[in-house]
């Protein structure tokens, strides 16, 4: 089983205690379970959540996020909504959106110059520079905090990260 990441870990205080959270693409939910310890409840969506078990406060939602229908959440619905290691942006504006006032969007994924380090190389699924600041300010987010970066851990990549609510 993955770790939760450090960045999740360190922004999820800014989460409002019990509010409800999205986990999005969230793979073998790693931070579904995280904020469920926590005590809050979850919605995780991924195309594949079998690795999730029946779990009180846990809703699973299993779609492809990548076939164009709407994005499967409704606007300011989450007072946390986290993304780690996906990229796709079609539906940037609306993951943004999900964040209700009050609440905090936690999103961290590979960048440009991770194509020298390891997978994903496709510039599809690699953030330009600052690209992660415009999508949370174009969806009216109050940046916390920030990084673009290359890390050594868990394994070498390029990423940015970004923590930041809405007011």
């Amino acid at each position: 089983m993955d770790a939760t990441s450090p960045w999740i870990t360190r922004f999820a205080g800014l989460v409002p205690a019990g509010g409800a959270v999205l986990d999005v693409a969230c793979g073998g939910g790693r931070h579904t379970r995280a904020f469920l310890e926590r005590g809050h409840p979850v919605t995780a969506i991924d195309r594949d959540a079998g690795a999730l078990t029946a779990t009180p406060g846990l809703t699973v939602v299993e779609t492809d996020l990548e076939d164009g229908r709407a994005f499967p959440c409704a606007p300011a619905t989450f007072a946390g909504v986290v993304v780690t290691n996906y990229l796709w942006r079609p539906i940037l504006p609306a993951i943004v959106a999900c964040v209700a006032p009050g609440g905090a969007l936690l999103y961290e994924t590979f960048a440009q110059g991770n194509e020298r380090l390891g997978h994903p190389r496709n510039p599809d699924f690699l953030l330009a520079p600052g690209e992660l600041l415009d999508v949370a300010r174009d969806g009216g987010l109050r940046v916390v905090a920030y990084e673009d970066l290359a890390v050594d851990t868990p394994r070498p990549a390029a990423v940015q990260r970004i923590a930041a609510t809405r007011p």
